[in-house]
C-alpha cells in the first residue's frame, strides 16, 4: 500500500488495537481457571458451550450447536465429556421425551458462574452505552478482523 493510499484515521486505529489487542489476550488467558475446573483440561470451545449454557439457560445439543457454529455431533462429544466429568448433565425434555436438555451441574455452577461472570460485566459495561446498530458493528468488525486472520494463516 503506498503513503497516499493511507487513511491516517484508520492507520491511528489500526496503531491503538495493535496495542489493546495483545493486553485483552492477555488478560483474558490470566483469569484463574477455579480450582473445581482445573484438572478438567478445558478448552476454548468448552468456554463458549459453557457460556451460552450459563447465560442463556438449559438447552438441547441442536440449540447449542447452531449457536456456536459446528456440527450437533460436536457438541454431543463435548457434552459427553463434560458430563462425564461431572460439569454438565442430560435430563429429558418434558414436552418432548425424545429430547433431552443440557445443562450445568448444580454442584459446578457456582465455580463456573464465578469464573465466567466478572467478564460478562465487563462486556455488558462496554456495550451498554452502544447502540443496538453500534454493537452490531462491534460484533461485524471483529468477525472481520477474525477472517482476516484466518485468511492468512
Amino acid at each position: 500500500m503506498s503513503t497516499k493510499d493511507r487513511d491516517p484515521g484508520v492507520d491511528d486505529a489500526i496503531r491503538a488495537l495493535l496495542l489493546l489487542m495483545p493486553r485483552l489476550v492477555g488478560r483474558a488467558k490470566r483469569l484463574r481457571i477455579p480450582d473445581e475446573l482445573q484438572s478438567l483440561a478445558l478448552a476454548p470451545r468448552h468456554l463458549s458451550l459453557l457460556s451460552y449454557l450459563l447465560f442463556d439457560g438449559p438447552m438441547t445439543v441442536n440449540e447449542l450447536a447452531t449457536r456456536l457454529e459446528v456440527a450437533p455431533t460436536t457438541v454431543s462429544l463435548m457434552v459427553g465429556e463434560l458430563s462425564r466429568k461431572g460439569v454438565l448433565e442430560r435430563r429429558e425434555d418434558e414436552a418432548d421425551r425424545r429430547r433431552r436438555i443440557v445443562s450445568i451441574t448444580d454442584e459446578m455452577l457456582p465455580a463456573i458462574d464465578g469464573w465466567l461472570a466478572r467478564g460478562a460485566a465487563a462486556w455488558r459495561n462496554a456495550l451498554a452505552p452502544l447502540t443496538p446498530e453500534q454493537r452490531r458493528m462491534f460484533i461485524d468488525t471483529l468477525h472481520a478482523y477474525e477472517l482476516g486472520v484466518a485468511d492468512e494463516s
